[in-house]
């Protein structure tokens, strides 16, 4: 194993650990944004300080601060201790913790922990994606869009694509009779087309650090990840498809029915 994989897994169990404990706190509520709040800090600290144990120099930042540094020369963690905060606020027990190793502007490391179900998936490049310990290996079967399941993640502050672009879109797979699921944690979306429980997961505007970990992931399953031209702009365009190469190729086609900016 990769020895900053190795302390990764460390530092994202320990912050899960603590997730955990703090879901079953009996007095937590949804309205307790300050007890939220708290929860994410120290979340994100446990990683940042476990990181720096072994590699002081290394910076680490999450995705709530204002920048993140992109000199090419940088190592960089890019974490984000609850993805999914709203099913968190909710007590919806879907939610993750991703955290991504960039060397020189290049994802190399990728960790996404549902610290609920006690699931790590896990990637370094160029050794395939696992799932605690197990290979993945991308649901392949499924090459029709009629009948397969896509998760998505619509941007209500996007202001690049219309309501009407946006409904095109839902409309026409819809008419493809997909199946619709929306789960509310963008990293375990990628996961799971990685495990092959879901077929696809497309995404408008969405953040570069909601997907980079996820990103790779899929890769190494054996995926795609593109924009919505098929190009591989997706961290400036900020959309994005996530499937089986034989899925992407269908949506692909699908999705050039219709009218919307793409880039």
């Amino acid at each position: 194993m990769h020895p900053m994989l190795n302390i990764a897994i460390r530092a994202t169990r320990k912050a899960g650990n603590f997730i955990a404990k703090c879901y079953e706190t009996p007095s937590y509520n949804e309205e307790n944004n300050e007890f939220v709040s708290f929860v994410q800090q120290q979340a994100a600290q446990r990683i940042i300080e476990t990181i720096h144990q072994s590699y002081p120099t290394h910076i680490v930042t999450t995705k709530y601060d204002d920048a993140i540094p992109e000199k090419e020369s940088d190592i960089k963690w890019i974490v984000d201790p609850i993805n999914g905060i709203n099913n968190f606020l909710k007590r919806l027990p879907h939610f993750s913790i991703s955290v991504a190793l960039r060397v020189k502007g290049r994802t190399e490391i990728a960790i996404i922990y549902d610290p609920i179900r006690n699931e790590l998936f896990t990637t370094t490049r160029g050794q395939g994606a696992q799932l605690n310990g197990y290979r993945l290996r991308m649901n392949n079967k499924t090459k029709d869009l009629t009948g397969s399941t896509i998760s998505t993640l619509l941007s209500i502050e996007q202001k690049k694509h219309s309501p009407h672009e946006l409904s095109q879109l839902i409309m026409l797979l819809i008419n493809k009779k997909m199946n619709f699921h929306c789960s509310g944690s963008s990293a375990l979306d990628f996961a799971y087309v990685a495990a092959g429980r879901l077929d696809s997961f497309f995404a408008i505007a969405i953040k570069k650090q909601d997907f980079l970990g996820g990103e790779m992931l899929v890769s190494e399953a054996g995926g795609l990840v593109t924009d919505l031209s098929g190009g591989h702009d997706h961290e400036i365009s900020e959309n994005i498809i996530a499937a089986h190469p034989m899925m992407i190729k269908a949506l692909l086609k699908a999705i050039g029915e219709i009218k919307m900016d793409k880039e």
